[in-house]
C-alpha cells in the first residue's frame, strides 16, 4: 500500500476536498526536550498496552510437547479501549479533528473494522481445520454498511456498492458442516491403546479334551494401533497385539501362554477418492478462503473511511450553514432595531415592525434546526470514531470542530470511462472476492466429478504371529513343542524372525447402480458455477455503471456548486442593492426582509452544494476502488489497529461555532 511521507510534508488533498492549513511540523535533529519524550514514551506505553487480537497458546504444562495438542487455547476478551490518538486531540472540551484524522481514528476504533479483523484469524483456524481433514466451517460475518448523516440533500452521489453480493468465501455447506463428494478420511494419525483383564469359568461337557468340568481362563489382552491417511488416497493401518492366557487344564503343552502378532494394512483407492486434488480440495479451498478474507477486510476499510468523511464533510457543511444562519438572524435582528427606530421618528409605518418581526422568529426557527443537525451530526461521528460510543467520558460532552474546510479545485481531471473502467476491475475487492470463490467451487467440482466413479480399492495385508510359554507335563513328551517354551522376549523375536507370517492382498469393487446422487450432486454445483460466472459478468457489468454514475455524480456536484455560488453572490448583489435604496426610501422593509430571506437560502444551497461534491469525490474514489491510496491508508497499519501516521494540532486552534 502507499507508503508515508516525510513528516514535514503537507497533508493528502483527499481529491481537491480539504483547504490545507499553513501551519508544518519541524523536527529537530538533536536536544529533542525532556517533554516531548515523555509524552511521546507514554504514548507509546498506551499503545502497546492495547490487548491486540491474537489466540494465545496453551501454558506449558508438566509434559510440554506431548500435552500441548490437547489443551485449549484462549483469545483474549474484546477490546473496547480507544486508541491513545482520540485523546491527543481534545482540548478544553473541543475535539478538534481534521480529515487525517477522521481517517486514522476510523482505521483505529471502528468496531466494524474490529469485528473484521477477526476474519483472518478464524480463516486460519479453518485452514488448520482442513488440513486435519476436517470439512470446512462458515465462519466470519458480512460487511456492516457506515453510519449515515443526519441530513443528506441533492443529488445523489453515495456509493452503492452494486457488487456486494461477492460474499465471505466458499464452504462445504453453509451453517452447517457438511462435505459434497468423497468424505476426504482425517489426515492427523491416531494412536489407540486397548487393554483388558479378564476372568472367565467355562463348564465343560467333554472333560478328554479339558481334562476338568470347569475351564478357568485368566487373561490379559493388549492391544497398540498407529493408523495414518495420505491425500492421495493411500491407508495405512499398523496393529500389534498380544494376549496372555493362564488355564486350570492339564492338557495344554504351554501353560501360561502368550500370543501376538504384528498386522499391517494397506489400502489404496483407485477411483474413487484418489488424487490429492480430491482430498485435498479443501485446503486448497481454504487458502483462496484466507485470500478472500483479507479483501473482505479491505472492503470494509473501504466502507468505514468513506462513511467516516462522509460524516466529518457534513459536519464542516452543517457548521458552515449554523454561520450562515446566525448571520441571518443577526441581520434580521439589526433590521428590526432599525424599523424600530424609523417607526418612532414616523418615516416608517408600524407594520414594517410586525414584518420585520416575522422575518426574525423565521430566522430563529432556521436557526434552530441548523443547531439540531449540527449536535446530532456531532454525536452520529463521535460514535463512529469511538469503540465505546458516546458513552465514553471524554467524548459525552466535547464539541467536535473541525480543522479543514471544503474547497472544490478549479478543474477535476478525469480521465476516459474505459481507463478507469479497466483500472476498477483491478482494484476492486468485489471482483476480485468473485474470482476467487469461482475458483473455489471449481475445485470443489473436481471432488463431486470424482463421486461419480465407482469405488476400487486394492488392498494387501501382512501378519507376523507368534507363540509362548511356559512347557508343561504334557508339552514336555513333544518335542517339536519344545521350541515355542520361553517367556515374552522369545514372542517377539518369532514376530520379528516372521516364523508365522500370513499374508493377504486382494481388490475390492462397488459399483453403485444408477448413480443418481452423484449425478445430481455434480449438476447441481455445475450450474451453480454457471450462475457464479453470470453473477461476475454482472458485476462486471455493475463496475462500468458505477464508474459512470460516479463520473456523471462529480460533474453534477460540480455544476450546482458552480451554481450555488452564483445564485449566491447575485443574491448579495441584490441584498446590497436594495439596503442602499432602502435608505433612500426607493425600496420597501419587507423587500429587505426578503432578499435577506434568499440569501440565507443561497448560502445554504451553496454549502450543501460543497458537501454534496465531497461525498462525489468520495464516491468516486470508492467506485474506481482507491480510496484506500488517496488516504494513505496501509491494510498492515489497519490490520493492527494502530496507523503510524501521528496526528498534530495547530498552534493557533479555532474557535468553535458557537453552538
Amino acid at each position: 500500500m502507499m507508503g508515508q511521507g516525510p513528516l514535514h510534508a503537507r497533508r493528502p488533498n483527499h481529491a481537491g476536498i480539504i483547504t490545507q492549513r499553513s501551519n508544518t511540523i519541524t523536527m529537530k535533529s538533536f536536544h529533542i526536550s525532556l517533554g516531548l519524550f515523555c509524552v511521546s514514551m507514554l504514548l507509546a506505553t498506551s499503545a502497546s498496552a492495547q490487548t491486540a487480537i491474537r489466540i494465545e497458546p496453551p501454558p506449558a504444562g508438566r509434559l510440554g510437547w506431548l500435552t500441548r495438542p490437547y489443551e485449549p487455547r484462549t483469545v483474549p476478551p474484546i477490546n473496547l479501549t480507544n486508541s491513545p490518538r482520540l485523546d491527543t486531540l481534545v482540548r478544553a472540551g473541543n475535539l478538534y479533528l481534521s480529515a487525517e484524522d477522521v481517517v486514522a481514528l476510523s482505521v483505529e476504533n471502528s468496531l466494524d473494522v474490529e469485528v473484521q479483523r477477526y476474519g483472518p484469524l478464524l480463516a486460519r483456524e479453518v485452514l488448520k481445520r482442513a488440513q486435519a481433514g476436517g470439512a470446512l466451517r462458515s465462519v466470519g460475518v458480512g460487511l456492516a454498511p457506515g453510519p449515515q448523516s443526519v441530513s443528506l440533500q441533492g443529488v445523489s452521489v453515495n456509493f452503492s456498492g452494486g457488487v456486494a453480493a461477492a460474499g465471505a468465501g466458499v464452504s462445504s455447506g453453509g451453517g452447517i458442516v457438511t462435505q459434497l463428494g468423497p468424505v476426504i478420511p482425517s489426515l492427523d494419525p491416531t494412536v489407540a491403546a486397548f487393554m483388558n483383564f479378564q476372568h472367565a469359568t467355562i463348564p465343560q461337557n467333554n472333560t478328554v479334551l479339558t481334562g476338568t468340568t470347569a475351564l478357568i481362563q485368566n487373561t490379559r489382552t493388549f492391544q497398540a494401533q498407529y493408523q495414518q491417511n495420505w491425500d492421495f488416497g493411500l491407508s495405512a493401518q499398523m496393529v500389534y497385539a498380544s494376549q496372555h492366557t493362564k488355564v486350570n487344564s492339564l492338557f495344554f503343552s504351554l501353560n501360561p501362554y502368550t500370543t501376538g502378532s504384528l498386522d499391517l494394512t494397506v489400502t489404496q483407492n483407485l477411483l474413487q477418492g484418489f488424487g490429492s486434488a480430491v482430498n485435498g480440495r479443501n485446503i486448497r479451498v481454504q487458502k483462496n478462503n484466507l485470500k478472500v478474507t483479507d479483501l473482505q477486510f479491505k472492503q470494509q476499510v473501504i466502507t468505514t473511511v468513506a462513511a467516516a468523511l462522509n460524516l466529518y464533510w457534513d459536519l464542516v457543511s452543517f457548521n458552515e450553514d449554523l454561520r450562515a444562519r446566525r448571520q441571518e438572524v443577526e441581520a434580521a435582528q439589526q433590521l428590526l432595531e432599525d424599523n424600530k427606530k424609523q417607526v418612532a421618528i414616523g418615516a416608517l409605518a408600524e407594520i414594517e415592525i410586525t414584518r420585520a418581526e416575522a422575518q426574525l422568529y423565521a430566522s430563529q426557527q432556521d436557526l434552530v434546526v441548523s443547531q439540531t443537525n449540527l449536535l446530532q451530526q456531532e454525536t452520529v461521528l463521535k460514535n463512529a470514531l469511538s469503540r465505546n460510543g458516546v458513552s465514553s467520558p471524554s467524548l459525552a460532552d466535547v464539541h467536535v470542530v473541525p480543522l479543514d474546510t471544503i474547497s472544490v479545485p478549479d478543474k477535476d481531471e478525469i480521465r476516459p470511462v474505459d481507463t478507469l473502467v479497466e483500472e476498477a476491475l483491478g482494484k476492486r475487492a468485489e471482483i476480485e472476492q468473485s474470482r476467487i470463490n469461482i475458483e473455489s467451487n471449481q475445485l470443489n467440482l473436481v471432488g463431486i466429478k470424482n463421486s461419480l466413479k465407482p469405488t476400487l480399492q486394492a488392498f494387501a495385508e501382512l501378519t507376523n504371529n507368534g507363540l509362548s510359554g511356559d512347557l508343561t507335563a504334557a508339552g514336555a513328551l513333544d518335542p517339536g513343542v519344545a521350541y515355542l517354551a520361553g517367556g515374552y522376549g522369545n514372542l517377539l523375536a518369532q514376530i520379528a524372525r516372521r516364523n508365522y507370517p500370513n499374508y493377504s492382498a486382494g481388490i475390492s469393487l462397488n459399483i453403485p447402480l444408477r448413480n443418481r446422487a452423484a449425478q445430481s450432486d455434480y449438476v447441481t454445483s455445475l450450474l451453480e458455477i454457471r450462475q457464479n460466472e453470470l453473477t461476475l459478468q454482472k458485476s462486471i457489468n455493475q463496475v462500468r455503471v458505477d464508474i459512470q454514475n460516479a463520473v456523471i455524480g462529480l460533474q453534477q456536484a460540480r455544476a450546482r456548486y458552480d451554481a450555488a455560488l452564483k445564485a449566491r453572490d447575485l443574491q448579495q448583489q441584490t441584498l446590497d442593492a436594495d439596503r442602499r435604496r432602502y435608505q433612500l426610501g426607493a425600496a420597501t422593509a419587507f423587500q429587505v426582509i426578503q432578499d435577506q430571506r434568499d440569501l440565507a437560502n443561497a448560502v445554504s444551497a451553496q454549502v450543501q452544494s460543497m458537501a454534496n461534491y465531497s461525498h462525489a469525490r468520495i464516491a468516486f474514489d470508492q467506485a474506481l476502488g482507491t480510496t484506500l491510496d488517496t488516504n494513505n491508508i496501509s491494510l498492515s497499519e489497519a490490520l493492527a489497529g494502530q496507523v503510524s501516521r501521528k496526528s498534530a494540532l495547530p498552534a493557533n486552534l479555532p474557535v468553535g461555532v458557537q453552538r
